[in-house]
């Protein structure tokens, strides 16, 4: 089983962010030359992201900013943005298991504690992962860098 990629993608989003100096604008459509997709499906990773406080986005000309230090923002924090239910479960329950059957009648109640379990070693480490201790692992920003992607 694979997750979705929304949240690698949402992490790339927040790192390239705090990589760009302030004079640089963030767009969309910078983000989604660096992701190698389509700036439609940026748009969307980073309502997700503003949603949850991680970045600001003004009207207009646009351009992300991040709204907190990168010490302070985890990957948990990210991560909890863009891929938890509704319900904040890591793993959905099977919504209508047979009630007649001796195995759906209790596999909610026996998957429960394992996937909570699985959930909080997650969350626990995810937590311990700051976007400033990932920058550390990128080469300081180059300008010459945005001749090189054809971005202004």
């Amino acid at each position: 089983m694979q997750l979705s990629s929304r949240f690698p993608v949402a992490v790339q989003i927040i790192i390239i962010i705090a990589w760009c100096p302030e004079d640089v604008k963030v767009t969309s459509e910078v983000l989604a030359v660096s992701v190698n997709t389509n700036p439609a499906l940026i748009r969307r990773i980073m309502r997700y992201l503003k949603k949850a406080e991680l970045i600001s986005i003004p009207s207009g000309t646009g351009g992300a900013k991040l709204t907190r230090n990168t010490e302070m923002i985890t990957l948990l924090d990210i991560y909890r943005a863009v891929e938890l239910t509704d319900q904040n479960a890591l793993f959905g329950l099977h919504d209508h298991p047979n009630l007649y059957c001796p195995i759906g009648s209790r596999i909610n109640e026996v998957l429960r504690p394992p996937f909570e379990e699985a959930k909080k070693a997650l969350e626990e480490s995810l937590g311990k992962v700051t976007i400033q201790m990932l920058l550390e692992s990128f080469p300081p920003f180059d300008y010459s860098i945005l001749k090189h992607l054809k971005l202004k």
